[in-house]
């Protein structure tokens, strides 16, 4: 990695275990996909003196050519004002910016979850940017404000064309973790989800897969 002393951001323990595997020295927050959350970890990772963040893991497609599996390094983080924070060259060069595999349009920040098809739809229509996440955004500010580089890694799981089911939106704990109990008290209430569930698991874990696949290629071994 292009820093001495690395911070890697996520939404979720899942992804903070899986490149933790491959960045054993870096320090990582998990946001639990929420603004506070995203917000509390950046600010930890700057006060321990990191010198560059990563923005890692899982983000929904808003561009409908991208397939579940499809590698994003922005170039920008579009944040809901309009503002967009461009990511550190070297980090981006490290990332393998201009490889025909990896998709550098920009990346929009959101504070919720962007549920609809329609939504996304809108999405990419008034900014252009290829996927979207909850995390990049805060990292992209706090960096800006500190004088610390930025960049951003992260791989299409739910694509542009497809609604997300109620119990997705309800699984993702504030500590990052999965809650399998509302997940399945959803599931229970409206059991005609359980076909969009196993596809999104089929999505999330070919996304994964890549992800593992990509930072093998960055890193070389895993530790």
């Amino acid at each position: 990695m292009p820093a001495a002393r690395p911070g890697i951001v996520v939404g979720m323990e899942a992804e903070a275990a899986l490149i933790r595997a491959f960045a054993p020295h870096a320090a990582i927050g998990v946001s639990g996909a929420t603004r506070a959350g995203a917000e509390a970890a950046v600010a930890r990772l700057l006060h321990a003196g990191v010198d560059a963040i990563l923005s890692f893991g899982l983000a929904a497609g808003l561009d409908p050519a991208l397939r579940p599996g499809a590698i994003l390094v922005p170039r920008h983080v579009a944040l809901p004002d309009g503002r967009r924070l461009p990511a550190d060259p070297a980090w981006l060069a490290w990332l393998g910016d201009g490889r025909p595999d990896i998709m550098p349009a920009d990346l929009l920040h959101s504070d919720d979850v962007v549920v609809t098809a329609g939504r996304k739809g809108a999405c990419f229509h008034r900014t252009g940017c290829a996927g979207l996440d909850m995390e990049s955004g805060i990292v992209a500010e706090a960096c800006a404000r500190a004088g610390v580089p930025f960049a951003v890694l992260r791989v299409v799981c739910d694509p542009a064309n497809r609604s997300l089911p109620p119990a997705a939106v309800l699984a993702l704990g504030p500590d990052g973790g999965i809650g399998i109990g509302r997940i399945l008290a959803s599931v229970l209430r409206r059991p005609w989800q359980i076909p969009a569930l196993v596809t999104l698991g089929r999505d999330a874990a070919q996304a994964r897969s890549r992800a593992v696949a990509f930072l093998r290629g960055r890193f070389f071994q895993t530790s």
